[in-house]
């Protein structure tokens, strides 16, 4: 780079970084940003216009997936001469074609506007899941869900680093909080309007599981094409509508976050990545925190009916499960931003998680064992605490992509493999599959431990070294080469 253009670059951003110094208390693991009043205003006007497509996004992705376990208890087994261990296995094929996804999304993702790329892969497996209401046997089943794992795999890494580059640092454990309480209040409102359309059996000559996968099938294309043309995806999208002084604002958030947006693809990034140690462990935490929340998820609906509930009557239960897991999420995010502490959180809620599991095996197979199903939903917290650190320690544009898309394959090896744990003969009470949900939940906890303490490791070595420098984040080094990053803890 010439002499000329670094001093340009010094002087387009020398007074973000004043303002973005002067707002920073210090240049600790545990620093807090000290937000203006202009920038309160800032973030307010952020939240009321991208949330809301968040939240519609997460939530028909969460009805479209959960449309398996309502439709087994409406007919649909029975309807397209499904077995029970054919079930099994729509809920796991689903994950074929989100493995499948992963590494050409990762490129996507990186040459794409992400609203254009996440808008027509909404519209497509809208169409997919419209399609399931045709199928009349097991194969055409499983061509549905495998088109629907392809189509879904691309957006929680889209939403991730649309997260990643506009909020920041400190704030990002309430986004991801955010992001997944969208699963459970959507979840809700999923199961109240599917409580709806249950009542709609023989409608027409329609089944209510194929008006169940109609109604959830427009209605994801709608959200497509409003995601396609007006969600925000970039510190300076047009529909943010910045002033000059919110500007100057967005720079000093993106000096944060340490988060720009760059359309060249970097493997010595992925090259980087795939040799830390701390690596291999977020792919074991989200590998087995993925093996409950899957299974709990296709068997949820049937396992509740089991209970001696009827088929309504269980598809209403999944109401408490799912604000449940938003106050498992709120009470992770809750602690976290009270003990700025990412392993108190994970203990708290990991450790719930393994309670509702023990109960859920040892329990006698009655309404009792609702209380173990509810607390087994306290992986949502440690979830969420996952997320948080990998986005507050991850800082290169293609490195942080790469993360994103590895915690989504092992997630999805792991809810691939979720329901396959849930042994048929061991049908309703699948005590092996319980207790390696437990294993899952503490391995999650000393993985996140464990990694944490590596990153305090070298906070200690790079404190001894640096006077409390920032890196301008327009270079895109990563957390390895900017000697001056430091880890939240």
């Amino acid at each position: 780079m010439s002499t000329e253009i670094k001093e340009k670059i010094e002087v387009e951003h020398s007074e973000c970084h004043d303002h973005f110094n002067d707002t920073i208390e210090d240049n600790s693991p545990k620093a807090t940003v000290i937000k203006s009043d202009a920038e309160k205003i800032f973030v307010k006007k952020l939240n009321w216009t991208l949330l809301p497509f968040i939240w519609s996004i997460i939530f028909i992705q969460f009805a479209d997936k959960s449309s398996l376990s309502l439709a087994a208890v409406l007919g649909m087994l029975q309807d397209t001469h499904t077995s029970q261990s054919q079930y099994s296995f729509l809920g796991s094929v689903f994950y074929i074609g989100y493995i499948v996804w992963q590494i050409p999304n990762n490129y996507f993702i990186q040459r794409l506007p992400i609203r254009r790329y996440l808008g027509v892969l909404l519209v497509l497996w809208g169409i997919s899941v419209g399609c399931t209401a045709l199928c009349q046997n097991f194969t055409q089943l499983v061509i549905c869900r495998v088109l629907l794992g392809l189509f879904e795999a691309g957006t929680y890494p889209c939403l991730y680093i649309v997260l990643n580059s506009l909020y920041r640092r400190q704030e990002q454990s309430a986004c991801f909080g955010f992001l997944w309480m969208s699963n459970g209040s959507g979840t809700i409102f999923a199961v109240l309007i599917s409580y709806g359309i249950a009542h709609l059996d023989g409608a027409h000559g329609i089944a209510a599981w194929r008006w169940n996968y109609m109604i959830y099938g427009i209605l994801t294309v709608v959200i497509g094409i409003a995601t396609f043309f007006f969600m925000v995806d970039s510190p300076q999208s047009k529909y943010l509508r910045l002033t000059e002084a919110e500007k100057k604002i967005v720079e000093a958030r993106t000096q944060d976050n340490a988060v720009v947006m760059d359309r060249a693809v970097k493997v010595s990034h992925y090259w980087e990545a795939v040799k830390e140690p701390r690596y291999y462990l977020v792919l074991l935490a989200a590998f087995c925190n993925n093996l409950s929340n899957s299974g709990l998820v296709v068997f949820s609906t049937p396992f509740v009916a089991t209970l001696g509930f009827t088929s309504l009557n269980s598809i209403l239960l999944q109401i408490p499960s799912a604000a449940i897991s938003v106050l498992f999420v709120l009470l992770a995010v809750v602690i976290n931003r009270k003990s700025k502490n990412m392993s108190l959180p994970t203990i708290v809620c990991g450790g719930i998680a393994m309670i509702g599991c023990i109960l859920l095996a040892c329990l006698p197979h009655t309404s009792i064992k609702l209380l173990g199903y509810y607390l087994a939903w306290g992986f949502n917290g440690s979830y969420v605490m996952l997320l948080t650190i990998v986005s507050n320690n991850v800082s290169g544009y293609s490195k942080k992509i790469w993360y994103n898309a590895s915690v989504m394959v092992a997630y999805t090896v792991g809810a691939f493999v979720g329901p396959l744990v849930m042994l048929d003969y061991e049908f309703p009470v699948y005590r092996t599959g319980m207790i390696i949900f437990v294993i899952g939940n503490l391995l999650v906890v000393l993985s996140v431990c464990t990694m944490l303490y590596l990153m305090k490791r070298t906070n200690k070595k790079r404190a001894q070294n640096t006077h409390g420098e920032k890196t301008d984040a327009h270079l895109d080094l990563t957390d390895k080469q900017d000697k001056n990053f430091f880890y939240k803890l």
